[in-house]
């Protein structure tokens, strides 16, 4: 039986954000970070994102904005949402493990509390100076041909677990998808 929680998530998407806020208030839980590539798995498993249907948007934002006010936290609409968020996926893969939560921290937060263009080139690397971490090294570790295939190899392992979007927690081979569904995920690890 599983002493942890597998979090699959992609900076891209609203729900995994809220998710991973709702994560850094559980204490006593060890969640495993999963990066994924949100664009890939969907190619992988057939799916259309819900950015581009504008029914689904505009129930997602509402919704969005729902769930983050009653949950307590600080959440923005990107209005350059969606943004292709590959090599911040990489990035994260790339950096140093002990600025993994710095820069997942940072990167969510200036997506969807800040309303940043992560795609433009001058936020990231002002994000990246925030954090301390050299710009030439990371734009060079993220076109790396280990960290390219590690970044599929997770996503093309998520899909192969059935994973279909983010945020999805798995536990006990137990699938969980969405950030309202944290706390099932969460009971599930209790009662093993």
């Amino acid at each position: 039986m599983s002493d942890h929680i597998n979090f699959y998530f992609d900076i891209i998407s609203p729900y995994a954000y809220i998710a991973y806020k709702k994560i850094l208030k559980e204490k006593n839980i060890k969640f495993n970070y999963k990066p994924i590539f949100l664009g890939g798995l969907h190619n992988l498993a057939g799916i259309d994102a819900p950015a581009f249907n504008k029914y689904k948007m505009k129930n997602m934002k509402n919704d969005c904005d729902l769930v983050a006010k009653k949950n307590n936290i600080d959440f923005n609409w990107n209005s350059n949402f969606p943004i292709n968020s590959l090599s911040i996926m990489r990035g994260y893969l790339a950096v140093d493990e002990v600025k993994k939560e710095e820069y997942l921290n940072s990167f969510f937060e200036a997506y969807w509390k800040d309303n940043q263009d992560l795609s433009n080139a001058k936020i990231l690397l002002s994000l990246l100076n925030n954090l301390k971490i050299e710009s030439d090294i990371f734009l060079k570790s993220i076109k790396e041909e280990k960290v390219k295939e590690k970044l599929k190899k997770l996503t093309s392992e998520a899909f192969n677990k059935e994973v279909f979007g983010a945020p999805t927690f798995i536990v006990n081979n137990k699938i969980f998808w969405g950030q309202d569904r944290l706390d099932y995920a969460i009971e599930e690890l209790r009662n093993t």
